[in-house]
């Protein structure tokens, strides 16, 4: 209970507690100044000031602040918010009892009427007191559930935040496990390639180390935002594509961009998945097909469409990894109710359809 208590206060005293401290002393100085203004009836400044100089003044505003801190830096965090109940309304029922016995409101109207009228002729209003101070307890249960509001929304606030972070850190996290699993699919069969064109001394050799290199600078790099440019990402996805058809037959892969892609953003790597997918399961050597990459950018929406053949023998693994998963994820992070992913598998085609609404 200790260790809870403790930490209920210092999640009430962060660095900006100063704007905190000055809203709870302008609201008791309000609480103050209202029955000052409720018992002085117009009669001027004396009669405005005087009740101040009672105990039952003090009686009255001292019990509700301080019932007002117990509940909401004692009982709510001790009791109400690790869900004990039952210790907590046995808590507020000791309070209300407290409250009860002491009627803060009903001495306060005593103190009001104690003094009799200055001329025998006036009539004066005597207060009988009630038996039970109905007033008192209505503030009572006011106050407990504005400290109750109060710190449930505070609670609810900062749980908002930590899950807006929370997610930041998982889109980060996620980022680069798909960084670390776009290396390995492609790094060791592209550098055995390069390495052939080396061997026979190719003129190509040097643009595939080129290609190489920018694409493993924008993985490595450039992709820590949420967003990157699409031109980026394009020409990420054409590198890999000219890197991939090295070991190809030529007018194996047909590619096609169009549409206006220097001003739009995408999530990094998002396309680069599918794009690596088609390649890790739609190749053969025994049996080759097509394979079919297209990006349209338009006003208000990117349309990505890809389609490779499935192979018997590898018709178990393909889909199965985790980059697809961890799409559909980051998809979900980044453009939630923004975008549409549509995935089959008919007529022997694995096709991806993507669409991102930007607007």
């Amino acid at each position: 209970m200790k260790n809870t208590l403790l930490s209920a206060i210092n999640l009430h005293m962060p660095s900006r507690k100063a704007p905190h401290i000055s809203i709870h002393i302008v609201g008791w100085i309000l609480f103050m100044i209202f029955p000052l203004l409720f018992m002085a009836n117009g009669n001027g400044y004396t009669a405005l000031v005087s009740p101040a100089t009672h105990y039952s003044y003090w009686l009255f505003c001292g019990c509700y602040i301080c019932l007002f801190y117990i509940n909401r830096y004692v009982l709510i965090p001790c009791f109400f918010l690790p869900r004990r109940y039952i210790c907590y309304c046995a808590a507020a029922a000791l309070l209300c009892g407290c409250i009860f016995m002491l009627q803060p409101f009903d001495r306060l109207l005593q103190q009001k009427w104690a003094t009799p009228p200055a001329s025998a002729l006036t009539m004066a209003w005597v207060y009988e007191p009630p038996l039970i101070d109905i007033t008192s307890l209505f503030i009572f249960f006011m106050i407990m559930a504005l400290g109750t509001a109060i710190t449930t929304t505070r609670r609810w606030q900062e749980t908002e935040r930590r899950a807006i972070k929370a997610e930041g850190e998982k889109i980060r996290a996620e980022l680069s496990f798909l960084k670390a699993q776009v290396h390995p699919h492609f790094l060791f069969n592209t550098l055995n390639n390069i390495y052939t064109l080396a061997l026979t001394k190719n003129n190509n050799t040097a643009d595939s180390i080129m290609k190489l290199s920018n694409i493993m600078r924008y993985i490595t790099d450039e992709v820590s935002a949420n967003y990157v440019s699409l031109q980026q990402e394009v020409e990420c996805i054409r590198d890999y594509i000219a890197l991939q058809q090295l070991r190809l037959i030529p007018g194996q892969v047909e590619y096609h961009v169009c549409g206006e892609l220097n001003q739009r953003k995408i999530g990094p790597l998002i396309l680069m998945t599918f794009v690596e997918n088609v390649f890790k399961y739609g190749i053969s050597k025994h049996c080759p097909a097509p394979i079919i990459i297209r990006l349209h950018a338009l006003p208000h929406c990117i349309t990505f469409y890809c389609s490779n053949r499935i192979y018997p023998q590898r018709a178990a693994r393909q889909g199965s990894g985790v980059g697809i998963p961890n799409t559909r994820q980051r998809l979900e992070l980044l453009y939630p109710q923004q975008h549409k992913l549509d995935i089959t598998d008919d007529n022997n085609l694995y096709t991806v359809r993507l669409t991102l609404f930007t607007d």
